[in-house]
């Protein structure tokens, strides 16, 4: 392996992306993956597999993987709920650190992380979002910083798919009988270990909303959800929050009609953000943006904007701020993740007592 090529390793396999974080390293001559640990080795096995690596780089534990693979980079594919365990084990080797999504199942949580983080030596630390990358999402940023649609005012969010066990690495479809069995133990369907549609994909509308809306933080958070009979967590939510100048809403769904990256779903997949003047209508995987301004009301497609180097995707850009020492900016940021966290933590509460609840926040003297 050549000297100049950062190291990296994978902790923990709960969240499929994984696979697809570690694929996009192995793409990318200015890394080399050097260790994968996950309490099962089956999953790092299937991965390894897919991507022709050899089995000599997955460790039976944790730690020896850390000391042993001497990483500069890990990736935590945790449970949300144990983000942060995950998160603090891994900065006492002080490397740089990227927590797949979401931040974490709790405000409390994503604060611990961070001051773990503080307490490394200057290491990078990112919570990727893969909608971040998507490009219509990428050119709807754009549009909004050029100032076509004027202040963003609205932000209203629809996203999901099938459920969190019908696909795997690659997007592969799994069996519905596979899907019945996983269902009974995964982690995505117990509460206690950050399940739910709500946990899995609202911190993706309110986070990326929070990069449309330059750092706004609401003043109330109104939500509910809807939980089947016979599941712990809910499959379905909708979430209301109140800013100063009006409303914006997010919605959340496990069982959406079809898988967006196939077809997309009636609602669609995606976000339309409202600005003073105008609208800007930014769909999932689609290939153009509708923009509606002063000057065109009607309305028109733009053509999405080619990603180049370095915002490709989350390792392209992490990979670059690692090694031009830059800080970690926009939805992947401790700053955006944060605020996108409190909107979630005052979502759950608002869920529970069945009322509006104003922005949750902490004391965070540690920080």
């Amino acid at each position: 392996m050549a000297k100049d090529k950062l190291r990296i390793v994978g902790i923990n396999f709960d969240h499929m992306h994984m696979g697809d974080l570690l694929r996009q390293a192995s793409e990318d001559e200015r890394v080399e993956i050097v260790g994968m640990w996950h309490h099962e080795r089956d999953r790092p096995e299937m991965v390894a597999d897919r991507l022709g690596l050899s089995h000599d780089i997955i460790y039976e534990d944790m730690d020896e993987c850390m000391c042993d693979a001497k990483p500069d980079i890990a990736i935590i594919c945790a449970s949300t709920a144990t983000h942060a365990e995950y998160t603090e084990r891994v900065a006492k080797y002080d490397v740089h650190v990227m927590v797949e999504k979401p931040f974490a199942e709790t405000l409390e949580q994503a604060d611990r992380m961070i001051a773990a983080m503080e307490g490394t030596r200057g290491k990078k630390f990112a919570v990727n979002w893969p909608l971040a990358w998507y490009p219509p999402h990428r050119t709807t940023k754009r549009l909004i910083d050029e100032g076509k649609i004027g202040d963003v005012i609205e932000v209203h969010y629809y996203d999901g798919n099938r459920g969190p066990l019908a696909h795997d690495m690659d997007k592969i479809n799994v069996s519905p009988e596979e899907q019945l069995k996983r269902k009974r133990t995964s982690w995505f369907y117990k509460k206690e270990e950050g399940g739910g549609s709500l946990q899995d994909y609202l911190g993706y509308g309110v986070t990326l909303g929070t990069w449309f809306n330059g750092g706004k933080k609401p003043i109330e958070v109104t939500t509910a959800m809807y939980v089947p009979e016979g599941l712990d967590v809910d499959e379905h939510s909708v979430t209301v929050v109140r800013y100063e100048e009006g409303l914006s809403k997010f919605e959340t769904r496990w069982g959406a009609f079809n898988d967006p990256w196939v077809m997309q779903p009636q609602p669609k997949c995606g976000f339309v953000v409202v600005g003073t003047e105008g609208t800007i209508a930014s769909y999932d995987y689609e290939g153009v943006v509708r923009l509606q301004t002063e000057e065109d009301r009607v309305g028109s497609e733009v053509k999405v904007d080619e990603l180049m180097s370095p915002n490709t995707g989350p390792i392209d850009y992490f990979v670059h701020c690692v090694l031009q020492d830059l800080e970690v900016e926009g939805p992947l940021s401790v700053e955006v993740c944060r605020i996108g966290q409190q909107i979630v933590d005052s979502a759950v509460l608002s869920a529970e007592l069945k009322q509006t609840v104003k922005l949750v926040d902490r004391e965070v003297a540690a920080i």
